[in-house]
């Protein structure tokens, strides 16, 4: 018994598609993490306390929220 395989390469289109896809997604969570960077950084050491968060996590907090929003 003979199998035909049959593939046939993503298309120009289709790779730029995909391209601008992923820069889209990426552009939106730089967007979310710049946001969340600064309203974390601006509020006072008690205030981060509150919400149990050192100003050391400020960056880990912010990256792991952009990564979520995509």
């Amino acid at each position: 018994m003979a199998f035909l395989n049959a593939t046939t390469a993503p298309s120009f289109d289709d790779r730029l598609a995909a391209l601008v896809s992923t820069f889209d997604a990426r552009r939106k969570q730089r967007r979310v993490y710049r946001a969340t960077f600064n309203e974390l950084s601006s509020l006072s050491n008690r205030d981060l306390a509150d919400l149990g968060i050192s100003r050391s996590q400020i960056r880990s907090v912010a990256l792991e929220t952009g990564r979520n929003a995509a």
